[in-house]
């Protein structure tokens, strides 16, 4: 008899305590107030450049309220790339108060890394998401769209200067070639006016550290004998510096693809401007895709696998949407390729 007494002593226990839960409720989310963006307008038209780097765009805009109980609230200015529409909105701002600043060089730099092209404005969407916890969903503010044309940033990359005969042999105003991994081989494309241009690799501003190339071999030496290139033209050149090689490549390039006249089976040939340093052409597109090419061949070829406006060897096929009279420029300075295509 005593052990049933200890049994029904425990079930009223277990049921005091599950009554004792149940009126233990917690407090009730409301469909919160979402905040109001007040700053800045849309419309907002922003060009940003090395000299406003340090200028500020400055984000303002109201509580969000209503949840129902004491909350903590953090808030994150969110920015949607051009036709994303928020699908996969950065957070560029968190904060606990009510507004949020940014500098115009650090914005630039969020819109070089989203890969957007430098030189042309692009309209980005921006808007406030209200939060209390990662268990409550978010409430976002109205949406302001903003234009803003980024800049492109220069990164110092190792390099090697090529003065020479075309240049007066001065390094510290000689062309550059880059190494982007900095693993000791460089590229750029440099134009030598004249046949029989001689010219020589160096470390730096200066000759305290040279390559020449004694035999005309290929191989470098240092100190080595100046480096001739025979024929005049636009130049192709990779060096090894772990190795001591070099090969050096005259180039004329030209667009190609089914958007051109010729289709896939001829180049349209570019022209060099040698003020610009760029190669350009105008003429007639339809809709399709095109790429660049060297020296009718596809031993040299660009394409563009991110539709960003800079080029990669043996890239994607660059689509022109409508037809139209268009000037493609093709810019090889380096140490980052790019190209613009302009209807006319």
């Amino acid at each position: 008899m005593k052990k049933y007494r200890l049994i029904y002593i425990a079930m009223a226990t277990v049921l005091v305590l599950a009554s004792c839960k149940k009126e233990a409720v917690g407090p009730v989310i409301s469909d919160p107030t979402a905040p109001v963006i007040t700053a800045p307008a849309a419309g907002l038209s922003l060009e940003l450049t090395e000299s406003n780097a340090t200028d500020v765009l400055t984000f303002t805009w109201s509580a969000a309220a209503n949840y129902g109980f004491a909350a903590a609230i953090t808030y994150k200015v969110e920015m949607s790339l051009p036709g994303d529409n928020f699908a996969k909105p950065s957070a560029i701002i968190t904060t606990s108060a009510l507004t949020g600043t940014l500098t115009y060089g650090d914005f630039n730099n969020l819109l070089m890394a989203a890969e957007l092209s430098p030189g042309i404005s692009a309209e980005l969407q921006f808007r406030i998401a209200a939060s209390v916890s990662d268990l409550v969903p978010s409430a976002y503010s109205n949406a302001v769209t903003l234009s803003a044309k980024p800049y492109r940033v220069i990164v110092n990359y190792p390099k090697l200067y090529c003065p020479g005969s075309y240049q007066g042999w001065a390094p510290g105003a000689a062309p550059v070639v880059s190494s982007l991994l900095s693993d000791g081989k460089y590229e750029g494309y440099i134009n030598f006016p004249d046949a029989g241009t001689q010219f020589k690799f160096t470390d730096g501003p200066s000759w305290d550290k040279n390559w020449g190339d004694t035999g005309a071999d290929g191989t470098l030496n240092a100190g080595g004998d100046n480096i001739v290139a025979a024929e005049a033209g636009y130049y192709k050149i990779n060096v090894n510096i772990p190795a001591l090689t070099y090969t050096i490549t005259k180039t004329v390039w030209g667009v190609i693809g089914s958007a051109t006249s010729g289709g896939w089976d001829s180049d349209q040939k570019m022209t060099f401007n040698a003020t610009a340093g760029t190669w350009s052409i105008t003429l007639d597109l339809v809709a399709g895709d095109l790429k660049f090419r060297a020296n009718d061949a596809w031993t040299i070829n660009f394409g563009d696998n991110k539709t960003n406006m800079s080029l990669e060897y043996d890239g994607a096929n660059i689509p022109i949407a409508a037809a139209g009279n268009y000037t493609v420029t093709l810019d090889l300075r380096g140490p980052i390729y790019t190209y613009v295509i302009k209807k006319n």
